[in-house]
């Protein structure tokens, strides 16, 4: 084995060493940015964080030879053990790092191969030599330095631009050899601001004004409209209620139901009402420590108390307290700072800049709330500390909350003790291990936690995450911004702009509009209209071999995005194109159809949410946001379309393509009914098949069919005609799906064969896709 590994080293440090020689000749190393400079952020720390920090980086538990790559000062030092310095800036054949990242011996080399790590690669040996050669500069990691706004770079066809972004998009495409695609056709721009604004299928009357008015003043008009309606609020809280973990149970074993969405009901009201997002999150991470604080900014702090609960008997109190504001620490540090703090629970972050006490510092903004170990749930609802909201307050100062009912609702919600609980650094994290006192603060990588301007407090957190110096704050909305309406963020690793997360693409573009973002008062509706007014949002979304050779995954934007829609708008395309989307805004979560025994066969036969009683009439037919989340086990059909479980922060869902999806859109009874209703509602019209197979498509896919779709279509809909004309009883069965009240008098064997027809339009790709 050593002499295979022997055999593979010397091969590699040959390949290496011509490698380098040849770069030293001919000079083609070219660094990430593009120019001759070898940049520390962009090209060195990327390779030292993958192949290095794990042995010489930011944890000192961890670290060999006392050599820390990631700190210039330890990497220019002499070293511990041995001769030499780690880096000598200008001269690489005098670094160790440089002698042992090129050596052919095992027992010498770096990374050493027991750490499976992987040997660099010619080009990342070739930008190790340049950037010491160069002089081996450190640079501050891009997310901890403030954003600043640059000027717009020069484009070749500013004719293109149709607002600052494009500006920084059409430079990158025009730096890799790109061009932006043309505009999209006005019937897949509008499918594609309908969804992307309101999460619904835009109406048949929608599509066909925004088709008549073609013109910049009425794509303006129309985008405007649609950010001023209610399911806009709907649509943007999907994202808030995966950070905030939002559920409808307590989440452990004995599974009971909870009365967490009044807060829901907040979110959508706040996006719908457009409060600046430094209020929105003020109110969540401190509502309850205001001046005189209104009930309405005592809800929003249900944000931190949406984690879950063990209500169960025997359970060490203290663990399950800390788990929670663990969980607290996690969904703040992960959800709004982009950082993978919890990294530093049991020991110093080995590649980010925050150790084990920078950990429990931040911890110690949670620690103080009067939260138990075991939930002692109040009214059968929500666990103290509990918010109450009567029915007189719901008719008045929290008129946003939807309730039929006239009792009280109880809401989880935060309050802190009268006396201040110490905050222990504990030993490898156990709850039961507590070491040195630590006192609320910032994280000292990020930016400094100022006492004469912040508090101890959560108050004081949020005013320090919104002071315009923070550089996390703004960019990592500004990415979950952008990756809601692109796919992708700027940032592709929405939860963490540490070292181990991806670069910024467009560096320059995150920070302008960061900056922008926060100069123009947090305003949300602002931000959003600014990106789909954009022409990099309006591009076709044509890709052309040239562009899938050079750019597979879109990331330098020359083209419109195109992926399936989340879980929840499946629900609500469906729902809303077949005409049976009931578009009450708020109230409390509901149960749709549902295969049944799932909760029975996973109980343990406590608690109130042994069985699934599936609601009736108009709860039908609520959004996907309202669907009811059983946090042990969440809504299958969504869960299988990539929805979060909601028993962790989460904000970027992963993307999965399996047959599973393919056979919930063709059996699940919310498709079915809604193809049997919408058939039901087209058969008496005074129309020909084709015309109304033509109007179907329309309404679904949102676009004119081709003449081979409408042939294909039609040929479908006789062969199934002629099959239900002879067997009555089999159309009559096909029918009988849904709970929504049939249409009199419609002849059913055409019902039936139009039903299976729309069925199909809806099983296409494209019905569910945005593009």
């Amino acid at each position: 084995m050593k002499k295979k590994i022997l055999f593979l080293s010397i091969i590699f440090g040959v390949a290496a060493f011509l490698a380098v020689s040849c770069f030293k000749k001919n000079g083609t190393l070219q660094s990430r940015s593009g120019s001759d400079a070898v940049s520390y952020n962009f090209d060195i720390r990327p390779i030292l964080s993958d192949k290095c920090f794990a042995c010489h980086g930011p944890d000192s538990q961890k670290r060999e030879a006392g050599l820390r790559l990631d700190d210039p000062e330890s990497a220019y030092a002499k070293l511990k053990e041995g001769k030499g310095v780690g880096i000598f800036p200008g001269k690489p054949e005098q670094s160790e790092v440089y002698k042992r990242i090129t050596s052919v011996d095992p027992s010498y080399q770096m990374p050493t191969p027991e750490s499976h790590l992987g040997l660099l690669n010619e080009s990342e040996i070739g930008l190790v030599r340049k950037w010491i050669e160069q002089g081996a500069k450190y640079e501050k990691h891009w997310a901890f330095e403030a954003p600043k706004q640059s000027a717009l770079p020069d484009v070749g066809d500013e004719e293109w631009t149709r607002n600052e972004i494009d500006f920084f998009t059409l430079a990158k495409m025009e730096e890799n050899g790109l061009e932006p695609n043309e505009q999209a056709g006005r019937e897949q721009l509008i499918k594609r601001l309908s969804l992307d604004l309101t999460g619904l299928a835009p109406s048949l009357a929608l599509q066909q004004k925004f088709e008549k008015e073609d013109s910049e003043e009425s794509y303006e008009k129309i985008v405007d409209e649609l950010i001023a309606q209610k399911a806009y609020g709907e649509k943007m809280a999907l994202l808030w209620m995966d950070i905030a973990r939002y559920g409808d149970s307590f989440g452990y074993q004995n599974d009971h139901s909870r009365t967490q969405w009044p807060w829901r009901d907040w979110v959508i009201n706040a996006y719908n009402e457009n409060m600046p997002y430094n209020r929105f999150v003020t109110w969540q991470l401190g509502g309850d420590m205001l001046p005189n604080a209104t009930k309405e900014q005592i809800l929003a702090t249900a944000f931190l108390r949406n984690h879950k609960y063990n209500e169960e008997a025997g359970i060490i109190l203290e663990e399950f307290r800390i788990e929670y504001n663990l969980d607290k620490t996690k969904t703040v540090s992960s959800g709004l700072m982009g950082l993978t703090v919890e990294c530093a629970q049991c020991h110093d972050h080995k590649y980010d800049p925050i150790s084990h006490e920078d950990y429990y510092s931040f911890f110690a903004f949670f620690n103080n709330s009067k939260e138990k170990g075991q939930a002692k749930i109040m009214a059968g609802t929500a666990v103290v500390p509990t918010l109450a909201i009567t029915d007189a307050e719901r008719k008045s100062i929290l008129n946003f909350v939807n309730s039929k009912d006239t009792s009280t609702v109880w809401v989880s919600v935060m309050s802190e003790n009268d006396t201040l609980r110490p905050t222990h650094i504990l030993d490898r994290g156990v709850y039961d291990a507590p070491g040195k006192v630590v006192r609320a603060s910032g994280l000292k990588a990020v930016m400094k936690y100022d006492t004469t301007r912040y508090p101890r407090n959560r108050l004081g957190l949020a005013k320090w995450m919104f002071d315009k110096n923070n550089p996390l704050t703004a960019r990592v909305f500004i990415n979950q911004m952008w990756q809601e309406f692109f796919g992708r963020g700027i940032v592709k690793s929405a939860g963490d702009f540490g070292m181990q997360g991806d670069l910024p693409t467009h560096p320059a573009l995150l920070d302008w509009l960061a900056v922008d973002f926060m100069n123009h008062g947090w305003n949300v509706k602002r931000l959003v209209k600014q990106i789909v007014m954009s022409a990099t949002y309006r591009q076709s979304s044509k890709l052309t071999e040239e562009k899938k050779e050079k750019d597979p995954e879109n990331i330098y934007l020359s083209r419109g995005s195109r992926y399936r829609i989340p879980a929840e708008m499946i629900r609500d395309v469906v729902l809303s194109s077949s005409g049976l989307l009931n578009p009450e805004v708020g109230g409390a979560s509901v149960r749709p159809y549902q295969p049944k025994g799932l909760w029975e066969s996973s109980t343990a036969g406590r608690g109130d949410l042994t069985k699934y009683v599936q609601d009736t009439a108009g709860k039908l037919y609520r959004r996907g946001i309202y669907t009811f989340v059983k946090v042990t086990l969440p809504p299958p059909a969504m869960i299988v379309f990539d929805a979060s479980s909601r028993d962790h922060c989460e904000v970027k869902r992963q993307k999965t393509n399996t047959p599973l999806q393919a056979l919930i859109m063709l059996n699940d009874p919310a498709v079915l009914e809604a193809s049997r209703v919408l058939a039901e509602r087209m058969v008496p019209r005074q129309l020909s098949t084709e015309e109304k197979i033509r109007e179907l498509f329309r309404r679904i896919v949102c676009r004119a069919p081709t003449d081979k779709e409408v042939k294909l279509l039609l040929d479908y809909y006789d062969s199934e005609f002629l099959k239900f004309s002879k067997n009555k009883e089999k159309a009559e069965k096909v029918l009988n799906v849904g709970q929504f009240a049939h249409e009199k008098g419609v002849k059913k064997d055409q019902a039936a064969a139009l039903m299976r027809v729309i069925s199909t339009i809806y099983n296409m790709e494209e019905a569910i896709t945005k593009s």
